[in-house]
């Protein structure tokens, strides 16, 4: 392809062969980091950002990497960085666990639809804050007020796209070039969360079981000790380059330093 793909939402970057991460941009609408896999004759998207907005240059850098329309879009878990861009992928398949469908069908009607009969009040909050960039110049503040006006701008439009397709254990993708594994451990960071493993190129998608270079998220429904359980299980696997939920791009050793940063797993408390 000539040129290199911009986007005001992530960064693109080439982890392997036929394999990209998309790492979220501070202030845009991603919030969390996806990518996809050009297995030959399929592509498959890896979670789907906070907002459409973002999707769709998702979307628009998958077709152009890989000269073919989405084939499959995995949603790693049920948070809404990792969904709210379902709705650009409509004529694609999209795959979650069964847990992570019900969680996104029970809790994400009722928090959009806040979302969105708040819309008013929300601009009122951006425009304060503004007001005190004006004053105050705060790179974090505009960083805030970018967000805010990205997710401001995607509500009247957001509606919630639920994956028509379920993932047991695990689901391979033979493809013309190169294959895929996805696969869940269960939950850790949430109550279920799904990995996207790219063996010939020894890349792993982890979602929000790893974070690189920034504190993880814990969530009411996160549980430590199983966290750490799948991390352990995971360092086993035959792979170098790690593509995280959030920060930059790691490798194994990054999975290790999640490991170690909370100590021995058993004496973590949910």
């Amino acid at each position: 392809m000539n040129g290199e793909f911009y986007s005001k939402h992530f960064d693109l970057e080439k982890v392997g062969e036929g394999v990209y991460a998309a790492i979220a941009k501070e202030g845009g609408g991603a919030v969390g980091n996806a990518g996809f896999v050009d297995l030959g004759d399929q592509t498959i998207v890896f979670d789907t950002f906070n907002t459409p907005q973002a999707a769709e240059d998702l979307k628009r850098a998958a077709e152009r990497e890989t000269a073919r329309p989405v084939t499959w879009v995995v949603n790693s878990h049920f948070h809404g960085d990792h969904i709210r861009g379902n709705q650009v992928f409509k004529e694609s398949t999209i795959i979650s666990s069964q847990i992570t469908y019900e969680k996104m069908r029970d809790i994400h009607p009722a928090r959009i639809e806040q979302q969105k009969r708040g819309i008013s009040e929300l601009t009122q909050y951006i425009q304060t804050l503004k007001e005190q960039l004006d004053r105050n110049h705060d790179h974090e503040l505009a960083n805030k007020i970018s967000f805010l006006m990205e997710v401001e701008a995607s509500l009247p439009s957001l509606e919630l796209t639920l994956p028509q397709q379920r993932l047991n254990d695990f689901m391979v993708f033979i493809g013309t070039k190169r294959s895929a594994k996805l696969f869940t451990l269960g939950g850790g960071h949430s109550y279920c969360d799904a990995m996207l493993l790219i063996p010939e190129e020894k890349v792993l998608f982890m979602g929000d079981l790893l974070f690189v270079q920034t504190p993880p998220t814990y969530f009411e429904e996160s549980n430590s000790q199983q966290w750490m359980e799948i991390l352990e299980i995971v360092e086993n696997l035959d792979f170098t380059i790690a593509v995280p939920g959030h920060g930059p791009v790691g490798t194994k050793n990054d999975v290790r330093s999640m490991k170690t940063m909370h100590g021995d797993g058993s004496r973590v408390s949910k």
